[in-house]
């Protein structure tokens, strides 16, 4: 296989001196590949040195034509434009320039024979089913900031798609995309042109892949087929070493216990030999020639046992290091009480007409706001989060025609763009902000069970990754100094690897306030107990069902 990325001896150490890739050698070669990965492990880091976003510390990274990136944190570039996300902002300023009778020799190069580049952009948007025709003003002049989440990363891909790199590299794409948009995305990958790299925790996404390559501890490895094949081989493989370390166990005790009888035997003979010498049965140059014989003997016997028993130690360590027993985050919810039939949040339409009604959210009940890409539904959380801190009631902008009528108590929310952080400080003043009284051990120790630990509590927000930005702000959500009764979680499982997904769930089923999640998982909302449905449709208020 000609491969078209080669990483060779790669390092990357972080200001901080964090060094999640060290003397790192892989490389990638034509089809789809999958990296996988726990959080943390490294992954965007290292589609970050292919693309040169990154300069490594050490080692090279070598790459084979045009690189497209979709980064994690692209929702959070709320000022960028339509134009810039699809890469199309410097032909279209070069177009703009020679039309209005400014053009010179450095536009028209920049143009090419893209003259046509913002009919294709805006063909190549609504193929990806963004429909920006009711912007006002020019649909590619439209700020990040005014699209969800979902159609962010639809106009990056879409972007990309355009281009049609070389080399695509895509992380995390199908966060933020509802149930329509991920199918079309999934139908894309399967005919997707040149070598594409993605980073994903979506199973079905990965099931299209040609090989998984898992980033674990520092080191790639390769696996053929999709994610499927390789849970079951990575199944059988984990069932033989654990196999391995029984075995390896078995013989740890027997060493040890033919150790231990040796020492006895070795003992009751020096006693015989001493008893021998004092009753001088025997001349005592020989008696004495028999002790050294023996004590040699002796000597050489513990040694022997003694280096059987580390052999099997040793062999223990190495099959204990083939079994997966890693880390997983400790998410523990509040225990915030709500009483049954208590009112916690009422919305109501603006529409008149006889049709027009409230919906209600009641004691410790779990709603889920369901809706395609652009519905409202972040918009609609904002405007309860507003609500709920005194603020006058917030305009809904581009979201549902509804009102906020009444929120009860604290609302803890979990925004999907986690933009909640504050960037240039440490991950422990960010905590610090939400959770003045606790002091710093408090503080460390909570972070502690969502695995950010020693010098990474110091670490600046902006140096996070997309699963530890996702980890502080949940910590920073859950360690509040005030319990919130009611709990927004805005596509709470887009930054977690599947152990923590898991945990997640299980404190979600544990918690017994009222909980109002968005999320395009429908197994995750089966599993935390979401059975109620508020459904929403562009340009209409939420209705009951969906």
């Amino acid at each position: 296989m000609t491969f078209a990325v080669v990483c060779d001896r790669l390092t990357y150490s972080w200001p901080d001196g964090t060094t999640p890739l060290a003397d790192l050698t892989t490389a990638f070669g034509a089809g789809r590949t999958g990296l996988i990965g726990r959080n943390g492990s490294g992954k965007s880091t290292l589609l970050s040195l292919i693309a040169g976003r990154l300069a490594p510390t050490s080692g090279t990274v070598a790459v084979d034509g045009e690189v497209g990136l979709l980064d994690q944190a692209l929702p959070l570039a709320t000022d960028t434009t339509v134009a810039a996300l699809l890469g199309v902002d410097r032909i279209r300023d070069a177009l703009l320039a020679i039309e209005a009778g400014r053009g010179e020799e450095a536009d028209f190069t920049a143009v090419g024979s893209d003259w046509d580049i913002e009919e294709r952009a805006l063909a190549r948007l609504e193929r990806f089913g963004v429909d920006l025709s009711a912007s006002e003003g020019h649909p590619l002049d439209r700020r990040v900031a005014t699209l969800s989440g979902g159609e962010t990363v639809l106009t990056a891909l879409a972007g990309i798609a355009l281009r049609r790199p070389d080399v695509t590299l895509l992380d995390e794409p199908t966060d933020n995309l509802d149930r329509d948009a991920r199918e079309r995305f999934y139908e894309a990958v399967e005919h997707w042109h040149g070598v594409l790299i993605v980073v994903s925790h979506d199973r079905k996404l990965l099931d299209r892949v040609d090989r998984i390559a898992e980033l674990r501890h520092g080191r790639v490895r390769t696996w053929g087929g999709n994610h499927t094949a390789y849970t079951e081989r990575l199944a059988v493989e984990q069932e033989a070493a654990r196999r391995t370390v029984r075995s390896a166990e078995a013989d740890v005790r027997r060493e040890s216990r033919q150790l231990a009888e040796a020492r006895i035997k070795l003992a009751r003979r020096v006693r015989f030999g001493q008893k021998k010498y004092d009753t001088k049965r025997e001349p005592r140059v020989i008696m004495n020639q028999r002790k050294r014989e023996a004590q040699v003997s002796a000597g050489l016997h513990r040694i022997t046992q003694e280096e059987r028993l580390e052999a099997a130690r040793e062999g223990l360590e190495r099959a204990e290091e083939a079994v997966r027993d890693d880390d997983t985050i400790r998410i523990t919810l509040p225990g915030t009480e709500v009483p049954a039939g208590h009112d916690v949040l009422e919305l109501r339409d603006t529409v008149p007409g006889p049709e027009a009604g409230a919906l209600y959210l009641r004691g410790p009940e779990r709603v889920a706001l369901t809706g395609p890409n652009g519905s409202g539904k972040t918009t609609l959380l904002r405007a309860i989060v507003a609500r709920a801190s005194g603020e006058p009631a917030a305009e809904t902008g581009h979201g549902p025609p509804v009102r906020v009528a009444h929120v009860t108590g604290r609302v803890g929310y979990l925004p999907q763009r986690l933009d909640v952080l504050d960037e240039e400080a440490s991950v422990l003043d960010n905590l610090r902000a939400a959770a003045p009284s606790a002091g710093t051990r408090t503080l460390r120790a909570g972070l502690a069970r969502f695995l950010i630990r020693g010098h990474r509590v110091d670490q600046r927000a902006a140096d996070l990754s997309g699963g530890e930005r996702f980890r502080v702000a949940l910590a920073r959500l859950l360690l509040a100094d005030l319990p919130p009764r009611l709990l927004i979680l805005d596509e709470p499982t887009n930054n977690l690897d599947l152990d923590g997904r898991d945990r997640l769930v299980e404190a979600l089923n544990a918690y017994r306030g009222a909980l109002l999640v968005v999320s395009h998982d429908h197994r995750f909302l089966e599993e935390i107990g979401a059975t109620r449905r508020w459904s929403l449709e562009q340009g209409r208020p939420p209705v009951e069902g969906g």
